[in-house]
């Protein structure tokens, strides 16, 4: 899409209030330009009070798997880093911090709000470009040096951060252009600087300890006024603006050491609150429709809270009760097997990366956190295990708490009204539970709803916590624009496709113009004869009209599900019904039928559009048409079979789909004995 295109797709999204906003904005970059507005010389910090310490002042915790610290650690030193895709990837020690490992573009250092960091020409891929000056490795370091105490962890993450200073100095470059980045790198640099011994580290020590000293403070001076001035608003107002404010609260209390700092803090705490709320369902799903960010925006929740109440700033009832919501719907959408359905974006980003195990999932670590919070036995159930972040976050008191919680049997919330998830199924959390999430839910967050995908009625279904009808995920953002527009498309997800058009339309790599609205018909998951009901319009925005209802029934007495798509209309369109299975899936076409053998579990699965055809199109690894992938990290994708039914319809019509489970069953030959 051109430059000009996006712009006046942008634009459209915008109310006046924001055109203002932003013209204002101009201004102030173009006055930047003649030094208006930035910090000519940050002022001399006063060094009479830092942040309360908010991590363990012990060595380690208790129980900390040291070997996968240090071996993360020394990968670092040695260079070598990992970076999305690119794993063990020979930066050096230090990086070039301005070259995009990717490409090897060379970011062009002029004024940072100068540069179009969208554009690949000028920074090639700004994902890799940004995302190892985010700094989790300098804490990996400082983790590794308080651990072990080994003086070349301390003196690596010094010279890391003395190398960024000199060629990242403000406010010039690629990594002054975004406030999120820099509130990310401040979230980092707090818990380094604890970690390296506070104030009090031996690496101030000396006269050019206290000049490295004042060269970080400085930055981090700088870091809070760029943040300061601009935040994002309006329609850009999602996680991006809580991050923002997340960095800048956790600077005013770890670092108070500036006339201005008790206004950022006032105004950062302020604005946790009223985000924590605004960006969160009272029933706990993220109005972004992305589960990821559901995760970051929790975790960055968490961590303010945690170093808030270390300094006597804790947060208030309100934004601890959207944290337990948000919690108790990351646990009804994980299923026994801890899979967890990659619903909308994901970036794979961390604010801050504590633990090193190589099993390490975010989600659980999460229940675990929130299990120590509000002594949830559920969710310590749901963890399974207390991870290494949490022993960092918790220490101690917060390992005994855990060892003393009992855990408690899962009853997960069934119905999520305001955020639009359904769930149907049977004995949840049991080795033969049967877990069925439908999304009936908004596109995404405000005019842009930059991170949802068009999956409306889309459902995912796993057996005996095994997946097999998935969501296939993300896998680009602002290259690679068809892979980008597939993975959010409708086509990529479990649902009706009508004349080969999305439900929604899009705008650009983060905006969707037309957007489809789901509305709930019918829930009723108490009994054995189960049922979800719901539809959408977006496809009424067609020269014809197209309606679509979904109906689902999931009979738990023999592990049947019947899904009825109606459509209607009064014209002919072209249809394709998509079902995208689990990597671990044999598919088969038996006949008319289709047969889905994973290692435990399976399905058998027939359709009728009522066209006279016979069986489905396998998709694996096709590119023309896109089809068969999934991308269970950003920039990777694998091979997996897409199942497409495809027909043309001539007025209302209605189809039936039929999927008949076996949960822990017996496979033979590859085929499914059901």
């Amino acid at each position: 899409m051109s430059t000009l295109a996006w712009k006046f797709n942008r634009l459209k999204l915008m109310g006046p209030a924001e055109i203002l906003w932003r013209v204002r904005q101009m201004a102030q970059k173009k006055a930047s330009k003649i030094g208006v507005g930035l910090v000519a010389s940050p002022a001399a910090p006063s060094l009479a009070r830092f942040g309360a310490p908010f991590l363990p002042r012990s060595a380690a915790p208790e129980g900390l798997n040291v070997p996968a610290l240090r071996s993360a650690a020394d990968a670092v030193l040695a260079g070598r880093w990992n970076v999305f895709a690119m794993r063990g990837l020979n930066l050096g020690f230090p990086p070039q911090w301005n070259r995009d490992p990717k490409t090897g573009t060379v970011a062009p250092m002029k004024l940072g709000k100068a540069i179009d960091y969208r554009r690949e020409s000028v920074v090639g891929d700004i994902k890799y470009l940004w995302e190892p000056s985010r700094h989790l490795e300098l804490v990996t370091l400082a983790l590794a040096w308080r651990a072990t105490g080994e003086q070349r962890y301390a003196a690596g993450a010094r010279l890391l951060l003395e190398s960024w200073f000199d060629q990242c100095p403000y406010p010039t470059g690629v990594h002054w252009t975004s406030s999120l980045e820099l509130a990310v790198r401040l979230l980092n640099w707090s818990f380094a600087w604890q970690l390296l011994g506070g104030a009090e580290s031996a690496l101030f020590t000396g006269e050019e300890g206290m000049r490295f000293q004042r060269r970080w403070l400085d930055n981090i001076y700088q870091h809070c006024h760029f943040i300061r001035g601009y935040f994002s608003r309006h329609s850009s107002a999602n996680n991006h603006l809580f991050g923002e404010y997340m960095g800048l609260f956790v600077a005013s209390l770890q670092w108070p050491c500036w006339p201005e700092s008790a206004g950022w803090e006032a105004l950062a705490r302020k604005g946790l609150e009223t985000e924590a709320l605004k960006q969160n369902t009272a029933d706990g799903v993220n109005k972004e429709q992305a589960i990821y960010y559901q995760h970051e925006v929790m975790d960055m929740m968490l961590l303010c809270h945690r170093i808030g109440v270390a300094n006597g700033k804790g947060f208030s009832d309100a934004y601890l009760e959207r944290i337990e919501r948000l919690a108790e719907f990351v646990s009804a959408l994980m299923d026994v097997g801890g899979n967890v359905p990659m619903t909308g974006d994901a970036d794979d980003a961390q604010m801050v990366r504590l633990s090193y195990e190589a099993d390490w999932s975010p989600y659980r670590s999460l229940l675990a956190s929130c299990a120590l919070l509000f002594k949830r036995g559920d969710f310590k159930r749901k963890a399974g295990v207390l991870d290494d972040r949490n022993r960092w976050l918790f220490g101690a008191a917060g390992i005994e708490q855990w060892n003393e919680l009992a855990e408690a049997p899962e009853q997960p919330v069934l119905a999520f009204h305001e955020g639009g998830y359904y769930l149907l199924g049977k004995n949840f959390g049991a080795v033969d539970e049967v877990r069925i999430v439908i999304d009936c839910a908004p596109l995404g967050y405000l005019s842009i709803a930059a991170h949802g995908h068009a999956d409306a009625l889309s459902f995912t279904l796993s057996a005996g916590g095994e997946e097999l009808l998935i969501d296939p995920g993300t896998y680009a953002y602002h290259t690679q624009k068809a892979w980008r527009d597939y993975f959010r498309s409708t086509a990529a997800h479990n649902t009706v496709q009508v004349d080969g058009l999305d439900q929604s339309e899009i705008g650009g790599n983060f905006m969707w113009l037309a957007k489809a609205n789901a509305k709930l018909l019918v829930h009723d998951a108490v009994s054995n004869l189960q049922q979800f009901s719901g539809e959408h319009d977006g496809y009424c925005r067609l020269t014809d009209p197209v309606l679509h209802r979904r109906t689902v029934h999931f009979d738990a007495n023999c592990n049947a599900l019947v899904v009825k798509d109606i459509l209607e209309c009064r014209g002919d369109h072209d249809i394709a019904l998509h079902w995208h299975f689990a990597e671990n899936c044999r598919v088969e076409v038996d006949g008319k039928d289709l047969v889905a053998a994973g290692q435990r579990s399976g399905l058998r699965m027939s359709c009728t559009l009522n066209d006279g055809r016979e069986g489905p199109e396998l998709l694996r690894c096709s590119e023309t048409p896109i089809g068969g992938w999934v991308s269970r990290r950003f920039d990777e994708k694998s091979a997996i079979t897409t199942a497409v039914w495809r027909g043309r319809i001539q007025g209302t019509t209605s189809m039936e789909t039929r999927i008949t489970l076996e949960v822990a069953g017996v496979i033979a030959s590859g085929k499914l004995n059901i």
